[in-house]
């Protein structure tokens, strides 16, 4: 039988970790640019490959825990909450891929002769990208919450804990199923046969 101790702390550890690297890629965000400053290119291209990772990184908890069949684990509470977490963060994904954009433009039209039309282009591509940036660290912050609050609510009762309770006191965060009960044994009976009338 599959030993599941401390299954839940383990679950707890991994949502723990995964919201500390959505709270470390917000923080580098939020240092990259100021009121008056875009993060360069290179920067960008880090941050946005780091969260392309991580969003990865929540499709692949949610795949390895679906396609498992251990009976005697539930992992519905930590798939939900990897899934929620992904809506914030495709948020994030699609606005920085958005700041991504502009900061492209402005990088082409640096040496371009300036002109009135130009000088809005660059100023309206600034906006938009300091803008973008902006939700984005707002996402990665809902995402970083939304794995941090959905692994302080995993519950850690033991299985054996759990099958002494009423099924209305069973937690309902709790990656543990309840131990199947094994059927009831009933003495061996065995048919009567009646003798053919035929044997002798």
């Amino acid at each position: 039988m599959t030993d599941h101790t401390g299954q839940a702390g383990l679950e707890k550890d991994e949502l723990y970790a995964l919201a500390r690297e959505f709270e470390q890629l917000r923080t580098e965000v939020v240092q990259s640019y100021t009121h008056s400053s875009l993060p360069d290119l290179a920067t960008a291209s880090h941050h946005l490959g780091a969260l392309t990772g991580l969003v990865k990184d929540l499709s692949d908890e949610v795949l390895f825990r679906a396609t498992d069949n251990d009976p005697g684990l539930d992992f519905g509470p930590v798939i939900d909450a990897y899934t929620s977490a992904s809506a914030p963060a495709g948020r994030a994904m699609n606005n920085y891929t958005e700041a991504f954009e502009q900061l492209g433009f402005l990088r082409r039209y640096t040496e371009a002769p300036r002109s009135a039309n130009l000088l809005d282009a660059r100023q309206s591509a600034f906006d938009v990208a300091q803008d973008r940036l902006d939700l984005t660290v707002d996402s990665l912050q809902e995402t970083f919450v939304t794995l941090r609050r959905a692994a302080d609510r995993i519950d850690g009762t033991p299985p054996r804990v759990l099958a002494a309770l009423s099924r209305s006191a069973r937690p309902a965060n709790s990656v543990y199923r309840v131990p199947a009960k094994p059927p009831a044994t009933a003495p061996t009976r065995l048919a009567y046969m009646p003798v053919s009338r035929h044997a002798r």
